[in-house]
């Protein structure tokens, strides 16, 4: 459970800094450009939130990815700011994008994530994702990644 005080919401525009400064933090490749987050930012078919305890105190971000006529979203990216991590600030995260995902009227969440990153894939598969591939050489520096997905119920069923 986040800590009280966490609120999830939709990245603005005034973010933009906040943004690339975490992504930078979190990340030693494989970086949402600033120019990538600002066209996310005003695309129909991606949505960026924040993990915040205010204006400028950002707990970490996801990025989810929807195409038009699939019933499938995608996690582009999560990140969780170091002194977060363990809060629970992940799981408020996966929860908000997976509740986007089925307003959105798709009925799974897929992502990607390093084989190396022991933590994420314990949650992925603690918060009900399931393995379903492999994608070898994946990442810039070569890391290979599992493939993931999780069912979403649909609203109204």
């Amino acid at each position: 459970m986040p800590p009280a005080n966490v609120r999830i919401r939709s990245a603005e525009l005034s973010d933009l800094d906040d943004l690339v400064a975490l992504e930078e933090h979190s990340f030693d490749s494989d970086r949402l450009s600033r120019a990538q987050f600002r066209r996310h930012l005003d695309s129909d078919s991606a949505k960026v939130l924040v993990a915040s305890t205010g204006p400028h105190r950002f707990l970490g971000t996801a990025v989810v990815f929807f195409r038009k006529r699939s019933g499938v979203a995608r996690l582009y990216s999560i990140a969780t700011h170091h002194e977060a991590r363990g809060l629970g600030v992940g799981s408020a995260l996966l929860d908000a994008a997976e509740q986007l995902a089925q307003r959105r009227r798709c009925r799974a969440l897929r992502l990607e994530v390093r084989t190396d990153n022991h933590g994420a894939v314990r949650l992925y598969e603690r918060l009900g994702y399931r393995r379903i591939g492999h994608a070898r050489d994946y990442y810039e520096d070569g890391a290979d990644a599992w493939r993931y997905e999780k069912l979403l119920a649909m609203q109204g069923a």
